[in-house]
């Protein structure tokens, strides 16, 4: 438990920074936004109106840090980089003017959030120099005492060495002399007395002062935790599922499973509290097969969520007469997942086998790998390192409520 407290302290208390400094580094992390040549503009636009959602519900429960982060990341990527995309100009021209509209809603709520933020770094800054003022007011005062204390020690040495006519050695140290620096850096191994057998007493010839720790560039820390956690593969928001789910969608699966048909849907829910609630299950118009399953007509899908304000954090689908894992084909439509939202999930029911597995790709080496493949359809990918995983992110809830929504009629 010491060990997690300690891992979870930050490298250095962020009221000593300016009120500027700190405003910079959120939107310095905000900024880092990569765009996937080989990922269609169309889901970027999607994943930036659910950015946004996102960022209206931090903003509205207070964590101003993490509403501020999403909407610089949002600016960031449809005022300069999604201009690069290859395929840019093939972005209809309805979805560039509702992305407009959003752009003139966020720009001065991130403005405004910008200030608020400086306002309160600006307090924690003062109440920090007044609190730094009195630890190196205590710290001087301790300092004084251990001379006092000190130098009372050699008179009283002196009267004890009067009394028994002794006079202490002229090449003797005074013990304030002695006194090592808590800072010094430890010594690489263990000295035994042998080691200063020719060697006189010597007082240290430097006094070491401790290096202040420097919070990196790229990792910037917000309270307890780094920025980069807010919004990274570093520390995943909770997922929280139904455990009404399955049955709801292996019962609405029932009549394509006996035919060994797949069925797939679309994971959708809401952020609250920093946890991702799944609140509906979306079946749209799909074209299955035994092994695969493809969505038709997705502005349907896209159409159900804006009207619900929902967010997308991953798919579901029935494997009929395999077991739970992910195939080549999967990887490849979890990745799309995954790239927008680092804690969507598939899960993967497989009836025959009575096994659920809910999985993403490895973070670390799945992810980077399957954005690089260009293959398609069903391929090998080697098994070495795993590819996916199963996620412990999530949390299933006996009482959470799931709505199975069935476009297919």
């Amino acid at each position: 438990m010491q060990a997690e407290e300690k891992r979870s302290k930050p490298a250095v208390d962020l009221a000593s920074l300016e009120p500027t400094a700190r405003v910079k580094q959120l939107a310095n992390y905000g900024a880092v936004v990569d765009v996937d040549p080989n990922v269609p503009p169309r889901r970027y636009y999607r994943s930036g109106l659910e950015m946004v959602r996102m960022a209206n519900v931090y903003l509205a429960e207070g964590s101003l840090e993490n509403a501020y982060i999403l909407y610089i990341k949002f600016m960031t990527l449809f005022l300069e980089k999604i201009r690069k995309h290859p395929e840019y100009v093939t972005v209809p021209p309805s979805v560039k003017a509702v992305n407009q509209a959003k752009l003139k809603e966020v720009m001065p709520k991130a403005e405004k959030l910008k200030q608020k933020l400086l306002d309160q770094y600006a307090k924690e800054h003062v109440a920090y120099q007044e609190e730094e003022k009195k630890r190196r007011a205590a710290e001087e005062e301790k300092r004084k005492q251990e001379r006092d204390d000190a130098k009372l020690a050699e008179r009283l040495q002196a009267d004890e060495n009067k009394k028994d006519g002794n006079t202490p050695a002229p090449h003797l140290l005074h013990a304030e002399q002695w006194a090592v620096s808590p800072s010094a850096p430890a010594m690489d191994g263990v000295l035994y007395p042998d080691d200063f057998a020719n060697e006189p007493p010597r007082a240290p010839s430097h006094h070491y002062q401790p290096v202040p720790p420097i919070i990196p560039p790229s990792r910037p820390q917000v309270g307890n935790a780094s920025v980069e956690s807010l919004y990274g593969a570093s520390r995943l928001r909770t997922v929280v599922v139904p455990a009404a789910l399955l049955s709801k969608f292996l019962r609405l699966a029932a009549t394509n499973t006996a035919r060994n048909v797949e069925t797939c849907g679309i994971l959708a829910g809401i952020l609250e509290r920093d946890q991702l609630k799944i609140t509906h299950v979306i079946v749209p118009k799909q074209t299955g097969t035994p092994d695969s399953c493809s969505t038709n007509n997705e502005e349907e899908i896209f159409h159900y969520q804006d009207q619900h304000n929902l967010i997308t954090l991953g798919w579901i689908h029935t494997h009929p007469t395999q077991t739970a894992f992910l195939s080549s084909v999967d990887l490849h439509t979890q990745c799309s997942y995954q790239l927008m939202m680092p804690e969507a999930i598939a899960i993967v029911c497989a009836p025959k086998y009575n096994e659920t597995g809910y999985f993403a790709l490895t973070p670390d080496y799945g992810m980077q790998f399957i954005t690089n493949c260009r293959q398609t359809g069903f391929h090998p990918h080697p098994d070495d390192p795993p590819l996916f995983h199963t996620v412990t992110h999530i949390k299933v809830d006996d009482a959470a409520p799931v709505q199975i929504v069935d476009l297919r009629r």
